[in-house]
């Protein structure tokens, strides 16, 4: 069905159509967010690294938020075991490239999204261009090399980001703007001021060995989606410097607050990462 767009001012400001008015009604009435905050969605671009478990729920969010153009980058295709906790995907989509099956039900949700599918593995080669044409980075990527690939291209690109990362029973998120000062004057922290390094391979088991609670990556994603509507739209007090912990055994939420570290390898007093050529 065909979208009808005709204009209506918003408190006079600003403009969306008599579809999209009713849509966020609920985003406009509150003042935190109201028409110019729904504008700035509007015209975000978000790139999602993955359209699992976390990547998911982030995408549904963001495009029933209204977020104007969603990249999702996956080069994996919808298995039978996924639609456990990969609730974008189902049972006919098993086999379709995840980013099609993302971008479908993304459309039946909310055709005022613009999809870019990148059905492709993110690389040291081709990360610094594709981050480089959105405004922040969402990853949900399920392993160490991805979350320290995108990280590290963030700084580079100078593009916040907002990573989440989950166990069998916890999760993580944090946002990243590694690229910018704090109001101390202070670099932000980096993503290696928090982890330093990665664990060794094999220390943590995959997905597959170690299993996952389902509902939990609903949880975390959706967190990561309310993270990065926060930073399109600017409330709160963001997750730069702080990390959510979440414990779904105890059903506990935790805050650590970490900061620049001066020996870290990206933006300490005595660089060694230049570039991304580490991840080659």
């Amino acid at each position: 069905m065909a979208v009808v767009r005709r204009s209506v001012p918003v408190y006079g400001v600003v403009m969306l159509s008599a579809d999209e008015l009713e849509r966020y009604a609920r985003h406009i009435v509150l003042r935190e967010v109201g028409g110019p905050g729904q504008a700035a969605l509007g015209r975000a671009r978000v790139l999602v690294v993955g359209a699992g478990g976390l990547g998911a729920p982030i995408l549904l969010y963001l495009a029933a938020a209204g977020a104007g153009t969603l990249g999702v980058i996956d080069d994996d295709v919808v298995t039978l075991s996924n639609l456990q906790r990969q609730v974008i995907h189902a049972t006919p989509d098993i086999g379709a490239p995840k980013v099609d099956s993302a971008a479908t039900v993304i459309g039946r949700l909310n055709p005022h999204v613009v999809v870019e599918r990148h059905n492709m593995r993110l690389n040291a080669q081709n990360a610094l261009a594709l981050i480089a044409r959105y405004d922040i980075v969402a990853d949900g990527s399920d392993n160490f090399g991805t979350r320290y690939l995108v990280s590290d291209a963030c700084y580079f690109a100078r593009k916040p980001l907002v990573t989440a990362a989950m166990g069998t029973f916890d999760g993580t998120l944090t946002t990243i703007r590694a690229h910018e000062n704090g109001a101390n004057g202070k670099p932000n922290p980096t993503y290696r001021c928090l982890f330093p390094e990665p664990p060794p391979p094999g220390s943590v088991p995959a997905c597959a060995e170690a299993g996952v609670l389902g509902a939990l990556a609903g949880v975390i994603g959706s967190m990561a989606a309310l993270e990065v509507i926060r930073e399109i739209v600017g409330f709160g007090e963001g997750l730069v410097g702080r990390l959510l912990m979440v414990d779904a055994r105890a059903m506990r939420f935790e805050t650590l607050r970490y900061a620049w570290d001066p020996a870290n390898p990206l933006t300490g007093e005595h660089p060694t990462i230049k570039d991304l050529s580490a991840h080659a």
